[in-house]
């Protein structure tokens, strides 16, 4: 076989290889070698369960942009189900290497398992005046990539075993080589010669079998489809010293360890929407309010932070305080800090006074200080429900009538069921549901530090909280998932920035993806801003506001899901959008929601205030 084939052929082994279930391919000339690779892969795989992962289903998308971020959503939709595979998209050179990085960039920041695979001009063709090429194409992503291998096709011809194992290396890199690296990107550059086309008929499988032997070298442990063990409980762990008054934040992708932590603790647990602990009988809804009052929020002597909290200004503050204590409980030995000094631990220990006793799954009873925390976040949480059910009792199908940003994220929330899954966008939605979103009351039926993939689950692009990629990201995870309920809730101008995800290659079915859209014409979130407190004090600064950060765009989302051939619906009540939730049809299906970007700070105060009232009424109870 020729050149090209040979390699194209050698990377599309290495990557079933390495746990790459799902290929996201985007039309090009330069990496036509792989498209064929990738074809004939599919179509001599075996159609038996022994073989699952003897090669990569193939997707194809006309964006790159779009392709990437799907593939991304690939690792977070799977690893939220509790199997540890990856996502792969595969471009030609240029200008569409370069539309990745976004992705990358993500995948980079949030510790997600990415492999990006560029088609190059032969070396000698880099940096003359070939079309489509640029020399700075092999290392176009710097330092975000874990690794990158740059290969071209002469090379692999000459040592086909050395090229599959320098394949199989840096792929390896995308789940951390060993315990304390950090997964994320891996970047595979790939020079091919003329011709692109195949020059036999046949697909041979003797190199395949081989990476298959050699998939429990490559790929970790954790990766078992179904089960994954938390990493940091083993000898690593360390033992929580005492302290005083203390606050569990768990942040994005802080895993179930914070809940547990927390309920072990005594504690208050404070978390996320997308840090996969926002349950049990510990966790505090409005929590980000409650932080403000001096009683609770100012009353904390210690933080003990798992993942990454980027989303309130009141954790933020908290953090950022003097007198509070930080202890970071750090997956990874590189994993940032806050900008200020913190106690690092690796791994936590799990008290063992509790582990002798019959607490059930080592909950500490309540002492007054979680006490506290629970009455007034009951009572916050019912102040923020009769809000959030007046806006309820007032929406109509009118012209944008009412900010429902709050409501609608509550009710998405609500109807997840055990095993869904919701990919939240940046800006408002996630905010809305860290706000009114009620926590989960998921039972853990298991011991502690295993997770079966069978819990509610929010994951978001919270690496670099750009509001690029959601639809894609949500498009990816579905994929993954398969069987189970996937649904995004995203804003407008998310939802336009990547509307190119409601397209699917010919002849493919797409996910199953039900998009809530938040349809506000424009950037609501600005208007929680300073932004927005500068815009009411003229009309002068209004229209600065609305022309540079308010951006309405006054879009038919309705005509543009008919261009995409998409179906969708608009919820005209609270009504409407129940059923809408309750039975969404098969495929990629669009549920508007108009809202309102005026009023909302209003809306926002007036929950801000009635839930600091009633927590107080709450505390002062509780010490009665």
């Amino acid at each position: 076989m020729n050149d090209s084939t040979l390699l194209a052929r050698l990377a599309v082994e290495a990557l079933a290889a390495a746990g790459v279930r799902h290929v996201v391919l985007c039309p090009g000339s330069r990496s036509a070698p792989l498209a064929y690779a990738l074809v004939e892969a599919l179509e001599n795989r075996p159609d038996d369960a022994q073989h699952p992962g003897s090669a990569p289903d193939l997707h194809v998308r006309h964006d790159e942009r779009v392709a990437a971020f799907t593939a991304l959503g690939v690792a977070r939709g799977a690893l939220a189900g509790g199997a540890a595979i990856a996502g792969a998209v595969v471009t030609t050179s240029g200008t569409a290497a370069a539309n990745l990085l976004p992705a990358v960039l993500e995948a980079h920041h949030g510790n997600v398992p990415l492999v990006v695979v560029t088609a190059d001009r032969p070396t000698a063709l880099r940096g003359t005046w070939a079309n489509q090429t640029t020399e700075l194409q092999a290392g176009l992503f710097g330092g975000a990539v874990r690794a990158r291998l740059d290969l071209a096709d002469d090379v692999a011809a000459a040592d086909p075993d050395a090229a599959r194992a320098a394949l199989l290396d840096t792929l390896q890199a995308m789940w951390g080589r060993t315990v304390d690296d950090r997964p994320g990107p891996v970047h595979l550059d790939l020079g091919f010669t003329d011709p692109l086309v195949p020059d036999d008929e046949s697909f041979a499988l003797p190199s395949l079998v081989r990476a298959e032997q050699s998939i429990g070298e490559t790929t970790p442990a954790r990766s078992v489809p179904g089960v994954v063990r938390h990493r940091n409980r083993g000898a690593r762990g360390e033992p929580l010293p005492p302290g005083g008054r203390t606050v569990v934040v768990a942040g994005d992708g802080a895993g179930w360890e914070a809940r547990w932590l927390a309920e072990a603790g005594g504690w208050p647990l404070l978390a996320e929407p997308s840090s996969a602990a926002r349950s049990g009988p510990n966790a505090i809804g409005p929590y980000r309010l409650l932080l403000e009052l001096p009683d609770l929020g100012g009353a904390v002597e210690r933080a003990v932070v798992l993942g990454r909290p980027t989303l309130s200004r009141p954790v933020s503050r908290l953090l950022a305080r003097d007198d509070v204590e930080i202890v970071l409980v750090s997956p990874f030995p590189g994993w940032p800090e806050p900008g200020r000094p913190v106690r690092r631990i690796l791994g936590l220990t799990w008290p063992g006074d509790l582990e002798e006793t019959e607490k059930g799954w080592y909950r500490r009873d309540p002492d007054p200080w979680l006490a506290g925390w629970l009455a007034a976040g009951a009572a916050a949480q019912q102040a923020l429900d009769a809000i959030l059910d007046e806006v309820a009792a007032g929406w109509s199908d009118g012209a944008s009538a009412a900010p429902l940003g709050p409501l609608v994220a509550r009710e998405v929330a609500a109807a997840l069921q055990s095993g869904d899954l919701l990919v939240a966008a940046a800006s408002n939605p996630i905010r809305d549901l860290d706000l009114a979103g009620r926590p989960f009351g998921d039972v853990l039926d298991r011991a502690p530090g295993v997770f079966a993939g069978d819990q509610t689950q929010i994951v978001a692009n919270r690496g670099l909280a750009g509001i690029d990629g959601t639809l894609s990201t949500a498009s990816g995870a579905a994929l993954a998932r398969d069987a189970a309920q996937v649904r995004v809730l995203v804003g407008d101008l998310a939802f336009l920035h990547d509307a190119n995800a409601l397209l699917a290659g010919p002849d493919e079915h797409r996910p199953d993806l039900q998009v809530v859209l938040l349809d506000d014409d424009g950037g609501g979130i600005f208007s929680l801003l300073e932004h927005g407190e500068r815009a009411t004090r003229s009309a002068d600064r209004a229209a600065l506001f609305e022309r540079t950060f308010g951006t309405p765009h006054g879009t038919d989302v309705a005509a543009l899901c008919r261009a995409y051939g998409v179906p969708h619906t608009r919820a005209a009540d609270l009504a409407g959008l129940r059923a809408a939730l309750a039975a969404p049809p098969a495929g990629t299906s669009v549920v508007e929601v108009r809202t309102a970007r005026a009023g909302l700070r209003d809306l926002h105060a007036k929950i801000r205030a009635q839930v600091h009232a009633s927590a107080r009424t709450a505390l002062g109870a509780s010490r009665t």
